[in-house]
């Protein structure tokens, strides 16, 4: 057995969105086990100062970084719009994927939420998108969706978001191996070579 890949990520995140929809399928196929791991951005931006993403208070940063995904999207044989609204809130469905991290459905129901966002260009801080999302994966959609809406799911992300910044963690993806810290979708496979190399915990 090798030692966990813990995969920090956000759905308003552009580089969340390349790692996420590879990450399950290689991480399954290096015999890695994967632990899901979803988080707020923006409270640790605003904690080091931007107001904003940084792709948006940096004009050239920005503009190199859609030109960017959309090559990287290409190379992974991904779909990929920009987005008419970036960042783009999506509170409920992170909530939602904070309950859901350890249950068999995760990957699937994370992998459509980014295609709203990412392919759809839709309001995925939506009740019905993230209800649909849950579609066929759970019994009770809207029962996740009243547990992600309580107090005690929105301090439990705010407790997840910062623990990430315990961890040092500063931007999404991010990809932990104990305490080895892997920071971009440019890293995943890095990051799964490093846990391959790892003795078993």
């Amino acid at each position: 057995m090798h030692p966990p890949i813990e995969f920090w990520f956000e759905f308003g995140s552009n580089y969340s969105y390349l790692s996420l929809m590879r990450i399950e399928a290689l991480a399954d196929r290096a015999g890695v086990p994967l632990s899901w791991r979803p988080f707020l951005l923006g409270p640790i931006f605003r904690e080091l100062g931007y107001q904003s993403s940084p792709f948006n208070e940096q004009k050239e940063k920005g503009e190199y970084a859609w030109r960017d995904m959309e090559r990287r999207a290409a190379k992974y044989g991904l779909p990929f719009k920009r987005p008419s609204v970036f960042p783009r809130p999506a509170l409920l469905p992170m909530r939602v994927a904070l309950l859901g991290a350890d249950q068999p459905w995760m990957g699937e129901y994370c992998r459509r939420i980014m295609l709203q966002n990412w392919v759809h260009d839709r309001d995925i801080d939506n009740a019905d998108v993230v209800l649909a999302a849950l579609a066929g994966l759970v019994d009770d959609p809207a029962a996740i969706v009243a547990e992600a809406g309580s107090e005690r799911t929105k301090l439990l992300l705010r407790a997840q978001t910062a623990n990430a910044r315990d961890h040092g963690i500063f931007g999404a993806p991010t990809f932990m191996v104990y305490n080895e810290m892997f920071w971009g979708d440019d890293r995943l496979e890095d990051a799964l070579e490093w846990a391959q190399a790892c003795p078993a915990p």
